[in-house]
């Protein structure tokens, strides 16, 4: 029987406290165009709806919710696919928001992504000498030499020999190590911000653990900043420093990872922790259920996008969209009735 690694918690205290932040996002909006049948007009979905968050440099940065609330469309504005409708996307100080050849292959430079199938991310026909050294071909004025030495390098620090793995094709992996080559290859080209996107959802739990200590490590040692997409709050809980819940395109809460699992403020937040399961006889909190089903992005409900599903909704919730504001030290909350008044 093979032994999962031992999963160490994130600690606030494991980033750069200098100040820095590797990405900001103001005032994020994106937005998509859908046809409709007949001669009805075209409709817009709301994607993401003014979200705004901040990443200091070498911290992990966590965003969760359901299906559909609009937590990889984010991650996908902040790298340009496609750039975002409205909005500002600093990384490391850079202004990233627009389109075009040259504002994208800096955004290359800058910020790269893991995906959560490694086998659909990397192209099967390629070895993996050539997956992980081909941002270094595109951005570095490195000669052959040097890249092929990058490249052992890079399957090194992820765990992969390079005499055995370097000519093998992508079909040839297993899916733990074909995330393994997709961590290389977004590392390859020493980025600002790593954003990874559900990265051990699609792979056996055996080997999740794995990845997971190896995205851990690899942090802690190369001072990594992450923004991390996941409905595993599990994942959550281990690898983030600070939390975002998103519902409906919108950023409902913000805050330290251990603030947000002891103390949740806003509704929607205490609703998915609520979700977690627990041990038979352990006096978890109790199940939250939420009323209805989530309302449609393309008209999004009035004020409160949440207020439909939420039992302490009064007609304020409806008349006015409640802002981020500070309800602790650190921690933010969009809701006109917080659970930490409320309590």
């Amino acid at each position: 029987m093979t032994e999962v690694p031992v999963i160490r918690a994130a600690s606030s205290t494991d980033f750069d406290a200098t100040g820095s932040f590797a990405l900001k996002v103001t005032n994020l909006v994106q937005e998509f165009q859908v046809r409709r049948r007949g001669k009805v007009p075209k409709a817009t979905i709301s994607a993401v709806a003014g979200v705004s968050l901040e990443i200091p440099t070498g911290q992990t940065y966590a965003v969760v919710g359901e299906t559909g609330s609009g937590k990889s469309t984010l991650a996908r504005a902040i790298i340009g696919a496609p750039p975002p409708k409205a909005g500002q996307v600093l990384i490391a100080g850079e202004e990233l928001s627009g389109a075009g050849r040259r504002m994208a292959r800096r955004r290359g430079e800058l910020v790269q992504m893991i995906f959560q199938d490694p086998t659909a991310a990397l192209d099967p026909k390629w070895s993996v000498s050539h997956i992980v050294g081909e941002p270094l071909r595109i951005r570095h004025q490195l000669d052959r030499r040097g890249r092929s030495q990058r490249v052992s390098e890079m399957l090194e620090l992820v765990g992969l020999s390079p005499s055995r793995f370097g000519e093998r094709r992508a079909s040839e992996l297993s899916g733990g190590q074909a995330q393994r080559v997709a961590i290389a290859r977004a590392l390859s080209s020493s980025p600002q911000l790593v954003i990874c996107d559900e990265p051990v959802t699609a792979l056996d739990v055996s080997i999740q653990a794995q990845i997971l200590n190896l995205l851990f490590e690899l942090k802690r040692d190369l001072s990594l900043t992450y923004l991390l997409i996941a409905h595993d709050l599990a994942v959550v809980r281990v690898l983030a420093d600070r939390v975002g819940t998103m519902y409906l395109g919108t950023l409902c809460e913000s805050g330290p990872t251990a603030t947000i699992f002891n103390s949740p403020a806003h509704p929607y937040t205490a609703a998915l922790l609520s979700a977690i399961p627990q041990r038979p006889g352990s006096n978890g909190r109790a199940r939250i259920r939420l009323l209805g089903e989530p309302p449609s992005p393309i008209s999004p409900p009035s004020g409160c996008r949440f207020r439909t599903r939420c039992a302490f909704a009064q007609d304020v919730c409806a008349e006015s969209t409640p802002v981020l504001e500070q309800v602790g030290e650190n921690h933010m909350v969009a809701c006109h009735f917080p659970l930490t008044r409320a309590s």
